[in-house]
């Protein structure tokens, strides 16, 4: 097919009446997209309670753990001129 000819069949394809919708697809579709955007909303609620949760354990960590702190020395240093 050239460009011609593609055109030509989107100009028919497009002048074409649209399918009828069925009249009980608009509550099923608004029924499924409030699930949808609930499912979203719950997921997103964890989503940053995982990320607090996350947030607030390490900070617990850092603390007790002292990280930042350098670890003592496991053998005394050797005397010299005693």
């Amino acid at each position: 097919m050239n460009r011609v000819q593609r055109e030509a069949a989107a100009r028919r394809i497009m002048e074409r009446t649209p399918p009828p919708v069925p009249p009980d697809l608009y509550p099923e579709v608004v029924r499924r997209g409030g699930r949808m955007l609930r499912h979203r909303k719950i997921a997103v609620g964890l989503t940053w309670l995982l990320l607090f949760a996350a947030t607030v354990a390490f900070t617990v960590w850092a603390l007790t753990a002292h990280p930042w702190v350098e670890p003592p020395s496991e053998t005394t240093p050797p005397l010299t001129g005693w």
